[in-house]
């Protein structure tokens, strides 16, 4: 099992940002091959001080291998993510991998 993490801090000056990361993360990235669990969605809010509340989008991948992760990494419907979905949309990136 590999796990792929990606927050991401939208544009504020475009104010569907998060919107459209997470709709372009259900069309490009849902069905990509290796995939055993995708999830994307808004934060949370939380009165708890420990948790991070300053991005606007998390994704949350799981893979059958480091292999399929990195195959992911490259596949068009990624890179198609990317160029439509995170370059107009997203400010930052913060990515955690762990197996």
């Amino acid at each position: 099992m590999f796990s792929h993490v990606v927050i991401f801090w939208t544009d504020p000056a475009k104010p569907d940002a998060a919107a459209e990361v997470i709709a372009g993360g259900n069309r490009f990235l849902k069905h990509i091959p290796g995939l055993t669990h995708f999830h994307i969605g808004k934060m949370v809010g939380s009165a708890r001080p420990v948790v991070d509340q300053s991005y606007q989008v998390a994704l949350n991948t799981v893979f059958i291998s480091k292999q399929a992760q990195d195959d992911y990494q490259v596949h068009p419907l990624h890179l198609e993510f990317i160029a439509h979905c995170v370059k107009p949309f997203v400010t930052k990136v913060v990515v955690y991998d762990f197996a």
